[in-house]
């Protein structure tokens, strides 16, 4: 399992960074505009996605800092939001790579942050999800992106694995 977080975190840094190149050739109207998406406009999508990053990786870890609420906006400025995607996707990997398989197979327990229950579960159905949400929303985001007509390089898991940092998950 633990290679298999490993490739995950990889492929996540790899793919943010092909989506956040794509959002960075549009101007602030787009970057801001409603679309009806699920957090509404790529801005708070990707603002989303950091969010619960954070969220997760505290939870995980116990260091960072967790946003009380999930559709916080972090970062006004893209530049900014780009940078600081850029550090935690950083870490996701620092940190997945420093685990062993005792620590995949672990329990943690947390407080959610919408209803403020506390879950015990294993650490590797969490990071499951950590990387699946990050797929769901980058989704959406492919999604914005081709309705404004743009064309977009491959987001898939597939493709990562063709590259030269992918290749040792393939």
């Amino acid at each position: 399992m633990k290679q298999h977080f490993q490739m995950l975190a990889a492929y996540n840094r790899w793919v943010n960074e092909r989506l956040y190149m794509a959002v960075s050739e549009l101007d602030d109207e787009e970057y801001r505009r409603e679309t009806g998406a699920f957090f509404g406009s790529l801005h708070r999508t990707l603002n989303h996605l950091l969010v619960t990053d954070r969220i997760w990786m505290f939870r995980f870890s116990g260091e960072g800092n967790a946003p009380k609420a999930l559709d916080a906006i972090l970062f006004e400025k893209f530049e900014d939001l780009k940078a600081a995607r850029e550090k935690e996707d950083a870490r996701i990997l620092e940190w997945v790579r420093g685990l062993d398989s005792a620590a995949v197979a672990s329990r943690f327990t947390y407080t959610t942050v919408s209803d403020m229950r506390t879950i015990s579960q294993r650490l590797a159905p969490a990071l499951a999800h950590l990387f699946n949400h990050q797929t769901h929303h980058r989704g959406q985001a492919h999604g914005i992106l081709t309705g404004f007509g743009k064309t977009l390089p491959s987001f898939d898991l597939a493709q990562f694995q063709r590259t030269e940092e992918g290749r040792p998950y393939s």
